[in-house]
């Protein structure tokens, strides 16, 4: 990479409208820590990390005990998507991510994404999500979890707006950041078998 290329923190007002107007969910998830690539002076990438949706999501990977030390790689957006420019982004920003922490980012299946630029900066493939149903509506891109917290079960089940769809499943890595000692707590802890990285 070129001797111009940083990467630092942002705020989420330089990273919303950058993120909305380029990633295929066209949402903003849930946010604690955001990054941006930038050119010399030129935003050219964010990444983001928050609390996973589902709170089994984050007792599922090492445990209770590690809980709250799970954050998702929840968002990766590049204005032009240069060689080797998600994997410096992705590398520099880990080192920035306060430590220790469980990191998890899945690549999804109905973009035909197999997670490439996991495997380039070292995380270990776990295999796809569980094959699952979600909660849709009509016109719009609401998240399933929002849908179930904003819509009653009733509600969604008498009104013909809300359709329940097969989820699409996902590539799922993982990621541990911290010493020598709390990287090998992790994997000991960890409930996911490692398998090869998909092709």
């Amino acid at each position: 990479m070129s001797n111009g290329f940083t990467v630092k923190p942002v705020t989420r007002f330089d990273a919303t409208p950058f993120v909305i107007s380029r990633h295929y969910a066209k949402r903003f998830p849930s946010v604690s820590y955001y990054y941006g690539l930038f050119d010399h002076d030129e935003l050219i990438g964010i990444i983001c990390y928050g609390s996973p949706p589902s709170p089994s999501l984050t007792i599922g990977i090492c445990g209770k005990q590690f809980k709250n030390e799970v954050l998702e790689l929840n968002r990766l957006v590049l204005k032009y998507n240069r060689k080797n420019e998600a994997s410096y982004l992705i590398s520099k920003s880990l080192k920035l991510v306060p430590k220790p922490k469980i990191i998890v980012s899945y690549a999804d299946t109905s973009q035909n994404h197999v997670g490439t630029v996991y495997k380039a900066t070292n995380f270990i493939y776990t295999g796809l999500s569980d094959k699952r149903t979600e909660w849709a509506m009509r016109n719009s891109n609401l998240h399933s979890k929002t849908i179930c917290d904003t819509y009653s079960l009733e509600h969604r089940k008498n009104n013909d707006q809300f359709y329940i769809i097969d989820r699409p499943r996902k590539h799922r890595y993982i990621y541990f950041i911290g010493n020598k000692k709390q990287k090998k707590q992790y994997m000991l802890n960890l409930k996911y078998r490692m398998q090869n990285y998909p092709k």
